[in-house]
């Protein structure tokens, strides 16, 4: 049996994504297998018949969600999905309506002022800095991971810098976008974001479009 069977599935809110959360001692899968994971679960269909494109249409490179070539929806349309993995921990999302993006951060990221200017918000740096240590150090890293979501929902883009936006604090569920900026605004897409439940370290973070 594909160790990728076993795992944590679930929805994020009232028909919100549905997410596949696998924990492993030993080798984690790789993006790809818990995503086919997921789809072949939702979409009844063998995982090996699933196809997915990890290459940005502009530029060749894997910084985004995939495209999901097979299969498509009971009504021919097509999934949203995207998949992280890290050190015991795979992740995946898939939607039937709405772009979605993923992302898996460290709860230890690297503390330095010069990152936390190219990453967040004014408004975000002085209500992270209002915490107690521990509280700032896991709300920095949920986050960061929400922002790193939204950029592979949203893809091949050079304006949307991540300190030039604000997003609710992740306390908020499902968490909103604060500030945003013009041209954002003209995608049409008001994102919302909802944390997964991971552990071990990491945070983990859902971006969705629509």
């Amino acid at each position: 049996m594909d160790a990728t069977q076993d795992g944590d599935r679930f929805e994020l809110g009232e028909r919100g994504p549905s997410v596949f959360v696998h924990r492993t001692a030993r080798r984690a899968p790789s993006a790809t297998a818990v995503l086919r994971a997921l789809l072949a679960d939702r979409a009844e269909v063998p995982s090996d018949d699933i196809e997915l494109d990890w290459s940005c249409a502009a530029c060749g490179a894997r910084h985004a969600a995939p495209v999901v070539g097979y299969p498509t929806t009971a009504s021919g349309g097509r999934w949203y999905a995207d998949a992280a993995a890290a050190p015991g921990l795979g992740v995946a999302v898939v939607d039937r309506r709405r772009t979605v993006g993923l992302a898996i951060e460290p709860v230890d990221l690297v503390d330095a002022p010069a990152i936390d200017l190219a990453a967040f918000h004014p408004s975000e740096r002085t209500a992270l800095d209002a915490m107690d240590d521990e509280e700032r150090r896991v709300a920095r890293a949920a986050l960061w991971a929400r922002k790193a979501a939204l950029l592979r929902a949203v893809g091949h883009t050079r304006f949307l810098e991540p300190a030039r936006i604000a997003l609710s604090l992740p306390d908020d569920a499902p968490g909103r976008m604060e500030r945003s900026v013009p041209e954002f605004d003209a995608l049409g897409a008001a994102p919302e974001f909802h944390g997964v439940p991971v552990g071990g370290g990491w945070v983990a973070a859902v971006a969705v479009l629509g």
